[in-house]
């Protein structure tokens, strides 16, 4: 049977556009669908743009081995595509005496993790490199920076088109339907909507992961995992950015936490925190600036009064709930939902986006066999 697409890949986030991407590759005819009028419009664009060392998650997760191998490999792709990025490093720091076995923890774990370069610091030695951080003893993670995540998925859009894909916007996937003979029958909506086969599909679609799979005939209920949302706050400095490095307190239960970045601008950010909500409402209330300041001056007391502004909100796709542990990405297969040539992507939260080359390559092995 002859296919309109090798594959098709619903969500041109920066996981969207990198299995895209490795799958054309490969050889293969590729159409990527994306509902928004721009690719990166989810949680892609609403985040801290941050490129993580892969200190924290288990050794062995999908999360740790795709952090480590994706941010190696994002560097390398930043640089042959002169792609704008800051390898400024990451200190994570204790404020007090009685944080320093969590940072024992951490350092431990990224050992195991084989994160490259890391040094434990007293606080003498943090103050040194930072003279306005309050800190008892700190990490330095020399291997994590800042990027331009719009350029990045802009060039990994270009090179799925290079290769004679397509990536259309305005497309939002409606249903996709098993062949008999192999293959699926996918219908996009939009203006000018289209039904189209192809071989293999895949899944990339962050906070919309369930409602997606639902859409796939055949596809299990009882296969499809809780959805639960975690929107992140970001405030902004008025003012002179304090430290050149990212600074991270240890992590809070379910996420990083609210941490400083300089961005590639030069200027002060602040954020995220962690709320659960039912939609997507990105406005940020301006009262939970108390509670940043309150964070923020455990390492920077210098803040100044009333410096810090509403900036931006983002969700992430989130597997658990409040007060329930942390799960790993899940690449589900057809060993996983017993649908053929089908690849669904759950949970692609931090740090999805440093592990997205890596992500694109496994869901491209996966399929290889298909």
């Amino acid at each position: 049977m002859s296919f309109d697409f090798d594959a098709v890949v619903v969500g041109a986030g920066a996981v969207g556009l990198a299995c895209g991407r490795a799958l054309s590759r490969r050889g293969l005819s590729v159409l990527v669908l994306e509902k928004e009028p721009a690719v990166g419009h989810g949680v892609s664009s609403r985040n801290s743009e941050v490129i993580h060392g892969g200190l924290y998650y288990p050794t062995g997760s999908l999360k740790s081995r795709f952090c480590v191998e994706g941010r190696r490999a994002l560097y390398a792709f930043l640089d042959s595509r002169k792609i704008d990025y800051r390898k400024c490093g990451k200190l994570v720091v204790a404020t007090e005496a009685a944080e320093v076995p969590r940072l024992d923890a951490i350092f431990g774990q990224a050992t195991a993790n084989g994160v490259e370069g890391l040094e434990r610091l007293t606080g003498a030695q943090a103050r040194a490199l930072e003279p306005a951080l309050a800190v008892h003893a700190a990490i330095l993670s020399p291997e994590s920076g800042v990027f331009d995540s719009h350029g990045y998925m802009l060039a990994l859009q270009g090179e799925i088109e290079d290769a004679g894909g397509s990536v259309v916007v305005g497309a939002p996937f409606e249903r996709a339907e098993p062949l008999p003979g192999g293959g699926f029958r996918v219908t996009a909506g939009g203006e000018g909507g289209a039904t189209l086969t192809c071989r293999l599909l895949v899944t990339a679609a962050g906070l919309q992961a369930q409602d997606v799979a639902d859409r796939v005939d055949g596809y299990p209920a009882d296969r499809i995992p809780a959805r639960h949302w975690g929107k992140g706050v970001y405030f902004r400095l008025t003012g002179k950015a304090p430290f050149e490095r990212l600074v991270y307190p240890p992590p809070i239960p379910g996420a990083l936490g609210t941490h400083y970045r300089k961005d590639l601008g030069g200027q002060a950010v602040f954020g995220p925190d962690l709320e659960y909500v039912e939609g997507e409402d990105y406005s940020v209330d301006p009262t939970r600036v108390a509670g940043f300041e309150r964070t923020i001056r455990r390492f920077w007391p210098g803040l100044p009064e009333d410096a810090l502004t509403p900036d931006y909100a983002g969700i992430r796709p989130k597997l658990h709930g409040p007060g329930e542990p942390q799960p790993d990405f899940q690449l589900r297969g057809r060993e996983d939902h017993g649908v053929d040539g089908l690849v669904a992507l759950f949970g692609i939260e931090s740090p999805g986006l440093t592990s997205s080359l890596a992500i694109g390559e496994a869901v491209a092995d996966m399929l290889s066999d298909d």
